[in-house]
């Protein structure tokens, strides 16, 4: 017991440290874009970004550890003393700069002291009663904090979708209280109004299926009608539930030449599901059959929709479910489609492809979507906002494959702040499992900031870990890799995950 009261103390500790860290950090950032002539309303781009990478964490993350840092040591020192004492978790010093973020720095001075001064007060203290406190306390100082505080809630609404075990997820929406409840009451006389006619479902069936009806239009809830891009081995796709071949889906060879073989029982090949992430095999299967009206027992023709695609599409290892070409003849039917892509035998990579357009065409976006799957800045699982160069247009690079990377809005704002960079690599394990691995230097300079909007060449990593790699294995082709250095000359490796039909390593 004794032991883990003082470890929870020793992180207490070592939160308050990270918080002084971040905001040094912070402020030495903010002085060298500066001096760059980075733009006063610019200044600060890519801190939060920074601190996620030292920290493993998401960008986004990373922006919040960056806030409580700032609000501790600039705005609220007992807390942070409370903090460093291991009087206060890290999670409650975070209610306590949360709850008083609606304040003046005067009266958020004041909360601050009231609160935490005497470190006695905090014991035994829970979330809710922390809350309580604070609350009351601000309400007596300033009672038109509240409105304002209402007013920011209303502005920060959104949805968002999260993954859920067992090929579920989670759609959550933040809405005012009003239009919430509006929203539960409309469902749920809807689901009253089904039951009460004999409808079999449970209620809570009833009102998911009625909310995703009545958000995308379509008849049934099961009848998908966008293009939702999962990603599956054309093996999985003609392979019923005892691992035979479907008649004539076998018949088309692949790159090398041979016919697709049957998945063996058992070891069904797994599929990727954008927003999710890997699901199995006859799962994805039913997905089709459902749309395709079929039933989950019944099998797909195997020409059913088939499309050819721009430069990188034919017969191989990988199939997308894309955009329709043609509504089919059964209205109850959700229109699908087949885009074939190419995936190399050895490394499971897709076939590479090229513009010489600025913008990357939409075929090329697509093929670094599907490779990329989530933002590929290391620690980031956002959805993907914009293909980027990895080496800059303006400054020669290519609008192609190699060169393209998928990342979330913030990722891509961030890295054109001063003294970023990134290029791409080759890896030394391309049959290795996808892996995210920071690669410090042995002792970390701060890069040279250039003119804003200047890139300063990469630093030279000098640790150990980044010895020469050896060749790779003759006809191996590793998986696409990018090396990204920050500001402060630490350098991080991101490798594409792979994609469903990579060979297994023998």
């Amino acid at each position: 017991m004794d032991l883990l009261r003082v470890l929870e103390e020793l992180k207490s500790s070592a939160a308050a440290v990270q918080a002084r860290a971040a905001a040094v950090l912070d402020a030495s950032q903010r002085r060298a874009q500066s001096r760059a002539g980075v733009p006063a309303a610019h200044l600060g781009r890519g801190v939060g970004a920074q601190i996620a990478l030292a920290r493993r964490d998401s960008p986004h993350r990373g922006s919040r550890h960056l806030g409580l840092g700032k609000a501790l040591v600039h705005e609220m020192p007992h807390t942070l003393a409370a903090l460093a004492s291991g009087v206060l978790s890290e999670w409650r010093a975070t209610l306590l700069v949360r709850e008083t973020a609606c304040l003046d720095l005067e009266d958020r001075h004041r909360v601050d002291e009231l609160i935490c001064k005497d470190p006695d007060s905090l014991d035994g203290l829970g979330d809710r009663k922390l809350i309580a406190r604070i609350r009351s306390i601000t309400q007596a100082i300033d009672p038109a904090s509240q409105v304002r505080r209402n007013a920011k809630a209303v502005s920060d609404r959104y949805v968002s979708c999260r993954p859920a075990p067992d090929t579920m997820c989670f759609v959550t929406g933040l809405l005012p209280v009003a239009q919430g409840v509006a929203v539960y009451a409309a469902l749920s006389r809807a689901a009253d109004s089904l039951r009460a006619s004999g409808d079999a479902r449970g209620r809570g069936q009833i009102m998911a299926d009625t909310l995703v009806e009545r958000v995308t239009g379509q008849a049934a809830a099961d009848r998908v009608p966008v293009e939702v891009q999962l990603v599956i081995t054309d093996r999985t796709l003609f392979t019923d539930r005892h691992g035979e071949s479907v008649p004539g889906g076998d018949a088309s060879p692949g790159r090398t030449g041979e016919p697709v073989a049957p998945v063996a029982p058992g070891r069904d090949a797994p599929a990727y599901f954008p927003g999710y992430g890997i699901v199995p095999g006859a799962w994805a299967r039913d997905l089709i059959r459902s749309a395709l009206g079929l039933g989950n027992n019944q099998q797909p023709p195997p020409a059913a929709g088939r499309q050819e695609s721009p430069p990188g599409a034919g017969d191989g290892a990988g199939a997308g479910t894309g955009a329709p070409a043609s509504p089919p003849p059964d209205e109850q039917r959700t229109r699908v489609t087949l885009r074939r892509l190419y995936l190399d035998p050895v490394s499971g990579e897709l076939t590479a492809m090229e513009s010489k357009a600025r913008a990357f065409p939409a075929g090329l976006a697509r093929m670094i979507r599907t490779r990329d799957q989530t933002c590929r800045t290391p620690w980031c699982d956002a959805p993907i906002r914009h293909i980027d160069h990895i080496e800059p247009h303006a400054e020669g690079g290519r609008t192609s494959y190699t060169n393209g990377q998928g990342l979330c809005e913030a990722c891509n704002q961030a890295k054109e702040a001063p003294g970023w960079s990134a290029v791409t690599v080759r890896t030394t394990a391309p049959d290795s499992p996808a892996r995210i691995e920071a690669v410090e230097t042995e002792a970390a300079r701060p890069a040279t900031v250039g003119p804003a909007g200047s890139r300063p060449a990469t630093p030279k990593p000098t640790g150990p870990r980044m010895a020469a790699a050896p060749p790779a294995p003759h006809g191996a082709s590793p998986r696409h890799t990018v090396r990204t250095t920050t500001p402060t000359g630490h350098t991080y490796i991101s490798t594409a995950p792979p994609l469903p039909g990579k060979p297994a390593v023998a």
